[in-house]
């Protein structure tokens, strides 16, 4: 018979390094407080490791550095829940992730359809900020990003050499989403997808 700590080891094993994941992971296989006590030996015994209280991960490694720091887009999933919530990066982080500002911001903000949750990882804070259904109907496509990237510049800094930069960055596809989605963008970042698109 298996015990729930195999049966929990053997459905993160399954997974990928990398892979974040709560009890929320793994409650059809026990009672939330067995499951919560099982995670909890798990992580004693350095099998898993604890990023935050209830928030664990199967850590990435690396042949000389040992573990490799968890990944935010796989903290915010795992903390958006199984009931699979959007998520979209949102603020400096979007615009880092698509290079138009070189520093990892203190703070991680996704925008979600969920509630808000707040988690402090060493120094890194990973925020979901519930917002309108109108802002997470790009959430999880290349518009969503540039969205929020160019929301969070503001129009008064998007200027010729940031316009250049997108430009380079998106493919002739990604620029192609941005015209499908137009009608969810505010005027002004509608503008910049259709200068994108000549």
């Amino acid at each position: 018979m298996q015990t729930i700590v195999d049966k929990i080891k053997k459905r993160i094993y399954g997974k990928n390094r990398g892979f974040v994941f709560t009890k929320s992971h793994f409650l059809d296989l026990g009672h939330p407080k067995t499951v919560a006590k099982a995670l909890e030996r798990l992580a004693e015994s350095g099998e898993i490791r604890r990023l935050a209280r209830g928030l664990y991960d199967y850590p990435d490694k690396h042949p000389t550095l040992g573990d490799l720091p968890p990944n935010y887009e796989r903290i915010a999933q795992a903390l958006a829940g199984r009931d699979s919530l959007k998520i979209q990066p949102s603020g400096a982080y979007a615009a880092n992730l698509l290079g138009l500002t070189e520093q990892v911001p203190a703070k991680i903000v996704f925008l979600t359809d969920g509630p808000n949750r707040m988690v402090q990882i060493n120094k890194q804070q990973i925020v979901l900020k519930r917002t309108t259904p109108k802002n997470m109907a790009t959430a999880g496509r290349i518009s969503g990003l540039v969205i929020q990237a160019l929301r969070y510049l503001g129009q008064d800094h998007v200027d010729d050499h940031i316009i250049d930069m997108l430009d380079k960055r998106l493919s002739s596809e990604d620029k192609q989403q941005l015209m499908k989605d137009l009608r969810f963008a505010p005027v002004w970042i509608g503008n910049i997808f259709r200068q994108l698109q000549k």
